[in-house]
């Protein structure tokens, strides 16, 4: 007898303990049971006859009931040494992207750690494997030959199997069913083999509805599965084994866990002769060019088998090798990883760069002397060493060419200062020379990010220029050239002395031929005329060594004020925008770091 086809949603508003009404011996091999059965047969045509059914369908596949006396131990999935590592990385990743990477990115990775997170709570003890095909692909008759027992409805109805139904070979596995939201009324235990403890012990088998399914709620329960369990059976026949919709959305999306999947090639009674193997061979090639590792010479990979389960030929090389894959308890963690490994591929794009990245000295040299050159700084200490000169001149020259100066100077600013830069062309350009300077450094510390992360690096950069124009200019004016007078060296004095000596010279030259003039004095102009030569040639003679003199300290003056702006304008550059740029290479390189330890490679 086969089991009513229900919908998951029928009997949503029932309890559970309707799953458990019925009563009666249900190890007695006639009798009560017998009488239901034939009961079902002649009203199944309304409520109480699917009453009636349902209980007909308890009393022979008893359901699977963890509520004993005795609570029982659930031993946790425990990770493996790595596959922790990862997992741990993974999240440090996620928690390091959140401000620099939209939801939707890292919604797969989130998921990832969500169901691992969950599966290693529940069980390591068992092993859920769903059975999953295409319509008629006989998915749900080796589903009933792996448990022994018709639990799966059959037959030509399509499509037959409406929810997901689980089988459990242990106790302990309930919470790993409730998991896949199979209610109880669809979970089964195999048919006892009365041989001891069965090979098959700690599997969980799933009974899939058809994922080619034109119900759609029938499809949204297979994909939905297909992202819980352990291990998935692929069941195909000779007929669609090629669909290109198993193929592309299912098979070569899953390649990665090629490990815990087995392909079974149902219905070779139906070929002749040596059709099978050509049929599987070709499967394998199928399977080849969808990127999934065939678990061939010992290899790891896809176990890809033939049967009939209608037959039962070549159900129990299956068993055999699904009891193996069990008793390792391994295909949590495979799982797992492989999922890991998956969201780490999906994550390749926006973490990973072929090329060094970050800011070299000569970047950061450039930027300094662009910031330099946007606030005039050659031009400042060119400034200062023609303020330094013209002190010297005027400490040192004679006093008719100091006057001389002083008439053509009284319209120029005082000495040692520069006009202020208020002008707005010189302004606009000063501002541009910033921006350009700003965009110039950003291009070159983002130059081969992915792009979330050269993003955010040009936005630190633009958000660090916003007002360093303004600041670079107030700078200008405190550490350009000082008000005042340059300082003057320690020979000035006795320049300033014999400059005076020259002039007095003059004076005495002048006093003396005066002098004669009027006949006060002797005549003797040889004396007078001596002194007034002297003080004629000797002064501009000074006046000429001092100014020599003062290119050297002159030189070093403005280059002493050209360096300090230039200090000044890089320490600014440096706070506002070289620092957040760095900050933003220094997390690239950490969740960089932790994006290595997730695939594995520990860069």
């Amino acid at each position: 007898m086969t089991v009513t086809d229900q919908d998951p949603t029928e009997h949503a508003d029932q309890p559970d303990d309707d799953a458990h009404k019925g009563g009666g011996d249900r190890s007695a091999p006639g009798g009560e049971r017998a009488t239901r059965t034939d009961s079902t047969e002649a009203w199944d045509d309304g409520l109480i006859a699917r009453r009636v059914a349902e209980t007909a369908e308890e009393d022979r596949f008893p359901m699977t009931d963890n509520r004993s006396a005795a609570p029982l131990t659930v031993t946790p999935l425990v990770h493996e040494e790595s596959l922790r590592s990862r997992l741990e990385a993974l999240r440090e990743l996620v928690g390091l992207s959140r401000t620099r990477l939209d939801s939707r990115t890292l919604s797969g990775a989130g998921r990832v750690l969500d169901e691992a997170a969950a599966r290693r709570r529940l069980s390591g003890q068992h092993t859920v494997v769903a059975i999953a095909g295409a319509t008629g692909s006989g998915k749900s008759q080796l589903f009933n030959a792996l448990a022994g027992v018709a639990i799966s409805e059959t037959g030509v109805r399509r499509p037959t199997t409406a929810a997901p139904i689980a089988c459990s070979w242990s106790d302990g596995g309930a919470g790993l069913i409730e998991r896949l939201g199979i209610p109880p009324r669809l979970r089964r235990r195999p048919f006892p083999t009365g041989d001891g403890e069965s090979p098959l012990r700690g599997l969980v088998l799933v009974d899939l509805p058809d994922h080619d399914s034109a119900a759609v709620q029938h499809r949204r329960h297979v994909d939905r599965i297909l992202g819980l369990v352990d291990a998935v059976i692929w069941v195909v026949d000779p007929e669609k084994y090629a669909d290109a919709v198993l193929h592309e959305r299912y098979l070569r999306p899953m390649a990665a866990h090629a490990e815990v999947m087995f392909v079974v090639l149902n219905q070779i009674d139906r070929l002749p002769g040596e059709a099978a193997e050509q049929v599987l061979d070709d499967l394998r090639r199928l399977l080849d060019e969808d990127g999934i590792a065939l678990g061939e010479y010992g290899e790891p990979g896809t176990t890809v088998l033939a049967l009939s389960a209608l037959t039962g030929d070549g159900v129990g090389e299956l068993r055999e090798a699904l009891g193996q894959f069990v008793s390792e308890r391994g295909a949590p963690n495979r799982r797992i990883s492989a999922d890991v490994d998956i969201a780490a591929a999906r994550l390749w794009p926006v973490y990973a760069t072929q090329r060094r990245t970050g800011l070299s000295e000569q970047a950061r040299e450039e930027f300094s002397d662009r910031l330099a050159d946007a606030v005039g700084a050659t031009a400042v200490g060119e400034a200062a060493e023609r303020a330094w000169l013209r002190n010297a001149n005027r400490a040192c020259g004679t006093p008719w060419l100091r006057l001389w100066r002083w008439y053509q100077d009284r319209g120029e600013p005082a000495t040692g200062r520069l006009p202020s830069r208020t002008q707005a062309d010189e302004e606009a350009t000063a501002r541009q020379r910033v921006e350009h300077a700003v965009r110039k450094v950003a291009d070159r510390a983002s130059a081969g990010l992915p792009a979330p992360w050269a993003q955010a690096v040009r936005e630190a950069a633009v958000r660090g220029s916003q007002g360093l124009p303004e600041a670079l200019d107030e700078l200008t004016g405190r550490a350009g050239v000082p008000a005042g007078r340059p300082p003057r060296p320690g020979w000035w004095p006795v320049a300033v002395l014999t400059q005076a000596c020259m002039t007095i010279l003059q004076f005495l030259g002048g006093l003396w031929l005066l002098g004669q003039i009027i006949g006060f004095m002797a005549p003797n102009l040889g004396v007078p005329v001596l002194l007034m030569v002297i003080g004629i040639v000797g002064g501009p003679i000074i006046e000429w060594s001092c100014r020599v003199a003062a290119r050297g300290p002159a030189r070093r003056y403005g280059l002493e004020a050209e360096r300090r702006l230039r200090e000044a304008a890089a320490g600014c550059g440096r706070a506002r925008v070289l620092d957040p740029v760095a900050a933003e290479l220094l997390r690239y390189q950490e969740v960089r770091e932790q994006y290595g330890r997730v695939v594995g490679t520990g860069c």
